[in-house]
């Protein structure tokens, strides 16, 4: 080994790497990087790592040691000889006392090192005993085994990283914690009395919250420690980590009925702590506030159940996490109580709790003041009566984002204390500011409108409480809402307030004209945010009281067509949506006209668009406009007598040719296939059988489109058709079924082709709509498909698209497999509740026997290698179907699978293992979801050891191996 500043040349690669990695060029830096990947999978890195670390290379360079090290005993331990490993132990040790004084990120990963091999060796029985008695009892020494104590038990906790058995790391779970904390807590009381400094360092009170999970916390209480972390909270080196410990004693309370009497032990010294509140808010200490707050928050979460029951002994601390919020004056610390409040808020509203819910309503009536004092803005410092923020959009965010938890917790209160009481408070602020400033509020100045605006917002914020009938405090509230002095932020509360009360106003249509007034004036304002808050309320407005509104239908189409085109995009739909709701309860025979009177200006302004149109803008353009009409024909379904014509069908006629002639100018820009494509596919799903009449033009184009274009979206159009005149759907012929069907057929072939031309990576898009689209052929369609000659080079093509490494197109494959081979079983998914027929079984069975052992080589790769996390399930998923169809078969191709494997990468004795376990299921008949489980295990263990990124160089590119066969 290299000392004394004398550099080995078995490490001398991985230092010229690391110096590449900190100044070389990108170019180089990638080979560096590449190179020191491959490297942490190396044996050579186990004596490297540890003659890097017994050298004076830079710390970066230790600490990437000491990191690739820990990554080796976690995943790669077996390629070391056996009795290789007690020296590696004694090595560990060795390097621990030499960086007793280090740095303390590296001797932490030699104490994370440590305890992984710990867990792993099985023998070792005294480990925390041999740790202690060979780093010593000196002061250094004190730091390493802190540090080791703190990491063992979280070590332990990620044990399943580590390749034993689950009765193996339970048995070693007992030895290496439940057999030894009794004597860690002595330990600890031992070192903290040993000086004072000792009683107040951090890392104490880091051990001791480690240790919570594996150490009866009757016990800590109990204990001299219990008074140790109190008086900790007085120092402030160690008040965080004080708190954190008092919380994680907190959290092994939840279950308060085994933990009565600790909770009875603690409740006393928690509620002690209540002055730190008044003396944070008197020094304006913001840290010691927030950890004030987090200890009664924390208590209070974990004793919720027995703050309900026994509110006379509890009241105080709800008064004290009450008192935390007042005191708040940043908003930097209200956040912590706010699931107290929820969670409180749950227990007492519940009958049982009535007599509890009385004694507490009181807390909840000033925390409703306490909310609305906080909903404030701030006052600006200069003349910019807007820029409340000083030009700091993050805190503005967060200042948004923190009003919208507030309104949660103003809902809580109105579970509590009832909405009319809670809107009493907001009634009697609007008064207090118009009895005091209206009179000085002028159009260029509003007074104190913070004391205004923060009201209307918890207004807002309650409306989905208020029940349509309340007829006592709403009716007040309404006038004065309408009458709000000019000014961007109160109109746009006001607006945005007013949109959350249309179901109420649907109920009492008499307060319905001066809200509507007001929302439509609102549109002329120069202000963008209000527009925007108009046309979201105008939706509401129109979609909750649409039936009041009738009488308006023609006059409200001249407002949409004058309003429209000065709208963004976002508020034109909402519009749209809005007046769409409208139109759509109009009478049947009224329907057709209508559509014409408000689409027809829409498909005008598209053709003008189209004739024009040159640039991506102009396109992009076109594609929003499209989106309108989707709306409308989602929204305007007349009920119409079967074998009556519909009179938004006749409209959809009258159209199709238009939108048949934009899709054919624009069939290369993506973005307007879509939106045509989503209208036909809406007008298939909204008017079902009355589009009879269009499918074969409507078929035709999509076909032509799917051709000519190569986009999903036509495909995506096409399941629509084969859903909704499936086999099973009343008054469907045979002829259009058989029709429907001949036509998803050439949609197929023509896929099939382009998937034969081109890799799956270049058509993903294609790839998840066309699975897409089979999942619901094989659903309505199953006997037809089954039987069909492109049913396996369909199936083939699925196993080839497995390669794909993005989620949406893979989960469609995976989904689509796993339904096939459900058709090789009793219990397929299907529309009907006809039995899956003898001659689809055997056909599927006989598919999965020719084309199974190169499915189960795909998706073991995948899972091993290359198929996103969210796709391990579907994975797993589908080989667990294998497994129920061909068991025998079903191993067999696994283990022909691990046995391509890379040498090095996983040992025979592992294989052998997955296989042993794999037919004593088989043979014992046990459930097959154990086989699945024994799979996911095996892919997740190579994944971690030989293709996830090791730590130390933050995110490796993923390494891919060639395989065999």
């Amino acid at each position: 080994m290299a000392t004394n500043g004398n550099m080995s040349q078995e490490f001398a690669p991985v230092l010229a790497a690391m110096a590449t990695m900190r100044e070389g060029q990108r170019e180089q830096k990638m080979a560096a990087h590449e190179f020191l990947e491959r490297f942490q999978k190396s044996i050579d890195a186990w004596k490297v790592t540890v003659g890097i670390l017994q050298s004076q290379a830079e710390s970066d360079v230790k600490l990437f040691a000491a990191t690739t090290l820990r990554g080796k005993i976690t995943y790669d331990l077996q390629q070391l000889p056996n009795d290789a490993v007690p020296s590696l132990r004694e090595q560990l040790l060795q390097l621990l006392k030499l960086y007793a004084t280090g740095a303390r990120p590296i001797r932490t990963q030699l104490c994370v090192c440590l305890a992984i091999l710990a867990i792993q060796m099985t023998g070792w029985k005294d480990v925390v005993q041999m740790v202690v008695s060979t780093l010593g009892s000196d002061a250094d020494s004190h730091v390493c085994i802190l540090d080791f104590l703190k990491v063992l038990p979280e070590e332990v906790t990620e044990g399943r990283k580590i390749n034993l058995t689950e009765e193996e790391l339970s048995q070693r779970t007992q030895e290496l914690l439940g057999d030894n904390a009794g004597s860690v807590v002595q330990l600890l009381v031992s070192y903290a009395q040993s000086s004072p400094s000792a009683a107040t360092n951090p890392q104490l009170l880091e051990v001791i919250t480690s240790w919570l999970r594996e150490v009866p916390v009757g016990d800590v209480v109990s204990s001299p420690l219990l008074n140790i972390i109190f008086s900790a909270l007085d120092d402030e080196r160690s008040f965080e980590a004080a708190t954190d410990c008092l919380c994680a004693i907190f959290r092994e309370t939840r279950d308060v009925d085994e933990s009565l009497a600790t909770i009875q032990y603690l409740l006393p010294r928690v509620i002690a702590q209540r002055p730190r509140i008044s003396l944070a808010a008197q020094k304006e200490d913001i840290d010691l506030l927030k950890g004030v707050t987090r200890v009664f928050a924390e208590a209070g979460e974990c004793w919720v159940i027995l703050i309900a029951r026994e509110p006379e002994s509890f009241r105080p601390l709800v008064e004290a996490i009450l008192e935390c919020a007042e005191r708040d004056i940043d908003r930097d610390t209200v956040g912590l109580t706010f699931n107290f409040w929820y969670e409180l808020k749950q227990y007492i509203v519940l009958e049982r709790y009535i007599q509890s819910r009385l004694q507490y309503v009181d807390i909840y009536q000033n925390l409703v003041n306490v909310t609305i004092k906080q909903l404030e803005y701030p006052s600006p410092d200069g003349s910019n009566d807007l820029d409340l923020f000083d030009g700091d959009k993050e805190a503005e965010e967060k200042f948004r984002e923190f009003r919208h938890h507030m309104g949660d917790v103003l809902k809580d209160c109105c579970e509590v204390m009832g909405v009319t009481d809670c809107l009493t408070k907001v009634l009697e602020r609007l008064e207090l500011w118009m009895g005091t400033y209206a009179s000085q509020a002028t159009a260029e100045k509003v007074p104190q409108w913070q004391l205004l605006e923060a009201p209307i917002f918890s207004m807002r914020a309650m409306g989905r409480m208020i029940d349509k009938e309340e007829d006592i405090i709403v009716p007040q509230i309404i006038p004065l809402l309408v009458q709000i002095p000019s000014h961007e932020k109160l109109r746009f509360a006001t607006i945005m307030a007013l949109g959350r009360y249309t179901e109420w106003t649907s109920n009492h249509p008499e307060f319905l004209g001066p809200q509507f007034t007001y929302i439509v004036s609102s549109f002329e304002d120069d202000s963008k945010e209000i527009i925007r808050a108009a046309a979201m309320a105008m939706k509401f407005f129109c979609t909750d009281c649409k039936h009041q509104l009738g009488s308006q239908i023609i006059a409200l189409q001249t407002f949409y067509d004058q309003t429209l085109d000065k709208l963004p995009d976002v508020s034109q739909e909402e519009l749209t949506e809005g007046v769409a709701s409208v139109v759509a309860v109009q009478r049947p025979e009224q329907i057709y006209e209508l559509m014409k009177l408000y689409c027809d200006p829409l498909m005008k302004r598209l053709m003008a668009m189209a004739n024009t149109a040159v640039g991506k803008e102009d396109k992009t353009a076109i594609a929003d406009r499209l989106q309108l009409i989707t709306l409308f024909v989602q929204l305007v379904t007349p009920f119409v007598e079967p074998g009556q014509e519909n009179p938004a069908v006749k409209y959809c006629q009258e159209i199709f040719p238009v939108l048949s002639t934009i899709l054919d100018s624009f069939i290369d820009f993506v973005p307007i296939c879509e939106r045509i494509c989503r209208i036909w596919r809406y007008m298939v799903i909204s008017y079902r059988t009355a589009m009879s009449p269009l499918l074969p033009s409507m078929a035709n184009t999509l076909a032509v489109g799917f051709a000519t274009s190569k986009q999903g979206c036509f495909l995506w159009a096409t399941g629509a058709i084969l859903r909704e005149f499936s086999e099973d759907r009343e008054h469907v012929d045979e002829n259009t079924t058989h029709a429907i069907y001949a036509f998803f057929e050439e949609q197929s072939k023509t896929t099939l082709r382009m998937m034969s031309s081109l890799a799956p990576k270049d058509l993903p898009d294609v790839i998840e709509d066309f699975y897409r689209l089979l999942l619901d052929a094989l659903l309505f369609y199953s006997p037809r498909l089954i039987q069909s000659e492109i049913f396996e080079p369909i199936f083939q093509a699925a196993i080839s698209s497995l390669t794909l490494e993005q989620r949406d197109p893979l989960s469609a494959v995976l989904h689509y497999i796993r339904d096939v081979i459900a058709y090789g079983g009793n219990n397929p998914p299907s529309s009907t509740n006809i039995p899956n027929s003898p001659a689809s079984q055997q056909a599927v069975q006989q598919l999965l026997l020719a084309n199974g052992e190169s499915l189960t080589k795909s998706i073991m790769a995948g899972m091993m290698i290359t198929f996103p996390n969210d796709c391990f399930t579907e994975g797993s998923g589908a080989l667990l179907g294998l497994f129920e169809i061909l068991p025998q078969q079903t191993a067999a191709w696994v283990d022909k699978t691990v046995r391509l494997l890379p040498p090095g990468t996983v040992t025979t004795a592992q294989n052998d293992r997955l296989l042993t376990s794999i037919r004593a299921c088989l043979a014992d008949g046990q459930d097959s979801k154990q086989v699945r489980r024994l799979l996911q295990d095996y892919t997740n263990t190579y994944r971690r050891r030989n293709v996830a990124p090791r730590d130390g160089l933050g995110d490796l590119t993923t390494r891919r191996f060639n395989w065999g066969g």
